[in-house]
């Protein structure tokens, strides 16, 4: 014979929280909506970081009159910037889809803080290189893990967040050459210290936006992804990626 349930009023009226406690952290951001304080944040990061970027081709002309630099020095400038902040992305994001860093981001502006604060005081050619890989560095560290955070605060509308994402970086790009003209030009190299203070700005906010983030990080494996009948086949997806990067490249040759 069955024994009567007995269900106190506590558990009647407690709410049910299994169903919310099985999503993942993407499913809970999406229902919630996008976290638009986060988001401009983040926008706002990439417009801080953008800015410290494209600060460091503004100066060349400083630099080339002041150390009597020939173009290939400056080119050798240009790489050692571009290559950690390009070519490691890649490895950071690589790093980072195997085990999220919610402080990562907050780290690594703090390569661009110290590399301008190295290049403000630089009066070797070999420390201008040192420090414009610091600042490049920390652009590799920054953009991977930024975008996605973009995408988890976007609460699903992937469209808007990225948009919003990409115009705090091109409003930064923008901004770095006039920033240059207006301080660095009258002032000199000293003055590209002043932009230290921007990093540290980045800092403060991205620590901020790293604390929102890591309650949002889960350490379960990953569901299996079932490809839809229709998907295009992995050959097809290498040679999309190999356009993409061609076209990428094609346009920074000449902007």
């Amino acid at each position: 014979m069955n024994k009567p349930v007995v269900v106190s009023e506590e558990a009647l009226a407690a709410p049910v929280l299994a169903a919310d406690a099985m999503r993942g952290p993407a499913a809970r951001a999406a229902s919630a909506g996008p976290a638009y304080i986060v988001l401009a944040g983040i926008s706002f990061s990439h417009f801080l970081n953008d800015t410290m970027q494209s600060l460091i081709a503004s100066v060349y002309p400083i630099l080339k009159d002041s150390y009597a630099l020939n173009f290939a020095q400056i080119g050798m400038i240009t790489l050692a910037f571009q290559f950690t902040a390009s070519l490691l992305q890649p490895v950071v994001g690589h790093f980072t889809d195997k085990k999220a860093q919610p402080f990562s981001l907050a780290v690594g502006m703090g390569s661009t803080f110290f590399g301008l604060l190295v290049l403000s005081v630089a009066n070797q050619y070999a420390i201008i290189l040192v420090a414009a890989a610091l600042v490049g560095l920390g652009s590799a560290v920054f953009h991977p893990e930024s975008a996605r955070i973009a995408r988890l605060a976007s609460g699903g509308r992937y469209g808007f967040a990225q948009s919003v994402f990409q115009l705090g970086g091109s409003f930064g790009t923008s901004m770095g050459p006039v920033l240059a003209a207006l301080i660095v030009v009258p002032f000199g190299q000293p003055s590209i210290a002043w932009f230290s203070l921007i990093a540290f700005l980045a800092i403060v906010i991205l620590w901020r936006i790293g604390v929102w983030y890591r309650p949002q990080i889960t350490d379960k494996k990953p569901a299996p992804i079932h490809l839809h009948p229709d998907a295009p086949s992995p050959r097809r997806v290498k040679i999309a990626l190999v356009v993409l990067v061609a076209l990428l490249f094609s346009k920074q040759l000449y902007v």
